[in-house]
C-alpha cells in the first residue's frame, strides 16, 4: 500500500483540526443555547415564587446550599447565581414572554422542582431578527447579566450583545466598554431618526457608524495644516485598515467616484457598500472643522446614488462626513431639514496628542532646546 508523504499527513491534521474546532463551536453554541434556556426558566420560578409567594429573606440561600447535597460539585447555582437568573427572566420577560408558543414548546422539558414543575422553552423573541437572535443565545449568561446591570435601554442591550457575539468579548473587555459608555460615545452625530424610517435598518446603521474614527496608519506631518487629498491617498494605500477602522462589513468601491448628472461631474471621496445596512455609504473627507455647506453637498450626492448607482434591492445610501472636529449643534441644525441619512464623524491619528495632554507636554521646539 502507497504511504503517505509528510505534505499529505500535514493536509490530513489540517482537514481534521479544522472539523475538530468547527464541531466544538457548533457544540458550545449549542450548550449555551440550553444554558441560557435552562436560567431563564429557573429564573421564572424563582420570580414567582420569591416575589409573588411566601419565599423568605433566606429562601435561596436555603434553595442552593440543598442542591449542593443533591447534586456533588454543581456550579452555577449559588445564591447570588439565582438572583442573576431571576434579574436575567425579569429584564427579558417583557419580549420572549409576549411571543406565540413555537412546535419545540410541545417538546419542551420539564424538570420537577419541589413539587412543582419548571418548564425549559427555546428561547426565541419576534422582535429580533435571525441574526440578533443568534447573537444573542452565543453570548455567555455572565456577559448577559453584566450587560443588563449597566444598560438601561434594549438597543444599548442589543449593542453590547451584538459586539460581544462578533468581536468575542472577554467578560473584562465587556466590563471595561460598559464602564467607558461606548454605545454613546460611539453614535455619530446623525439624522438617522427623520431619514431611515425602517427601524431596524435604522437601529443597524446607529451600530455599524461611529463618532470617532482612529487612523492608525495616517501620517499628519503637520495636525494643524491637513491636506485632504493626502489623507484620502493614505486611505486608499490602506484601505483594509481603513475598513477595519470603520468596523467592518465594508467593501470598498473607489475612490474619486464620478457621478453624472444631466452632464454634469462630481466626484465622491470614498465610496463603499455596507454588507449589514445593504446600503452604499459615501464618505467625504474633510481638512478642517464641519461646516453646514457639506450636508448639503452630501444630501446631492445621495441623491444622485440612489438615481443612478443603488440596485433595485439595496437600502437607500448613506453618506458619512468625515471632519478633523465638529459643533454638534451645528450638526443638528444642519441635518434638521435634509431628507437622505447621513452623519459625521472626527477622525485622527493615534499618534496625535488628547487634547487635555497638548498643553501639559513641551512642544518639539521646546523639546529641541532643552537637548
Amino acid at each position: 500500500m502507497e504511504q503517505l508523504n509528510r505534505a499529505d499527513y500535514i493536509e490530513a491534521v489540517k482537514a481534521i483540526k479544522e472539523a475538530i474546532q468547527i464541531s466544538r463551536y457548533r457544540a458550545a453554541k449549542l450548550v449555551n443555547k440550553e444554558v441560557l434556556a435552562l436560567y431563564y426558566a429557573v429564573g421564572r420560578y424563582i420570580s414567582l415564587n420569591s416575589r409573588h409567594a411566601s419565599y423568605g429573606s433566606s429562601a435561596l440561600r436555603v434553595i442552593s446550599d440543598q442542591l449542593q447535597q443533591e447534586i456533588p460539585g454543581l456550579k452555577g447555582f449559588s445564591e447570588s447565581s439565582l438572583k442573576r437568573m431571576r434579574k436575567f427572566y425579569e429584564d427579558w420577560s417583557g419580549l420572549i414572554e409576549n411571543r406565540p408558543p413555537v412546535a419545540d414548546d410541545l417538546n419542551a422539558a420539564i424538570i420537577p422542582f419541589d413539587n412543582q414543575h419548571i418548564i425549559i422553552q427555546p428561547l426565541t423573541v419576534d422582535e429580533f431578527t435571525p441574526e440578533q437572535l443568534q447573537q444573542f443565545l452565543s453570548v455567555p449568561f455572565i456577559h448577559h447579566y453584566e450587560i443588563l446591570t449597566k444598560t438601561s435601554t434594549i438597543e444599548e442591550r442589543l449593542f453590547y450583545i451584538r459586539q460581544c457575539a462578533t468581536q468575542f468579548w472577554t467578560k473584562d473587555k465587556l466590563i471595561a466598554n460598559l464602564k467607558a459608555d461606548i454605545f454613546h460615545k460611539e453614535a455619530a452625530p446623525n439624522n438617522f431618526q427623520i431619514a431611515i424610517s425602517d427601524s431596524r435598518l435604522r437601529d443597524k446603521a446607529l451600530q455599524v457608524f461611529r463618532e470617532d474614527v482612529v487612523l492608525d496608519f495616517l501620517t499628519l506631518p503637520d495636525p494643524d495644516f491637513v491636506d485632504e487629498k493626502d489623507v484620502e491617498l493614505q486611505i486608499v494605500k490602506n484601505i483594509k485598515d481603513f475598513i477595519m477602522a470603520l468596523g467592518g462589513d465594508f467593501s470598498f468601491m473607489g475612490n474619486q467616484y464620478r457621478l453624472n448628472v444631466d452632464g454634469e461631474e462630481s466626484f465622491i471621496d470614498l465610496l463603499f457598500f455596507n454588507r449589514r445596512l445593504r446600503s452604499l455609504v459615501a464618505v467625504e473627507l474633510k481638512s478642517g472643522k464641519f461646516k453646514p455647506e457639506y450636508a448639503g453637498k452630501m444630501n446631492y450626492y445621495l441623491s444622485a446614488l440612489d438615481e443612478y448607482v443603488k440596485m433595485p434591492d439595496e437600502n437607500p445610501s448613506i453618506g458619512i462626513i468625515l471632519c478633523r472636529s465638529m459643533n454638534e449643534k451645528k450638526v443638528e441644525f444642519s441635518f434638521r431639514d435634509m431628507t437622505k441619512p447621513m452623519g459625521v464623524a472626527t477622525y485622527h491619528s493615534s499618534s496625535e496628542l488628547p487634547e487635555a495632554y497638548k498643553n501639559i507636554l513641551p512642544s518639539a521646539e521646546e523639546l529641541s532646546k532643552l537637548l
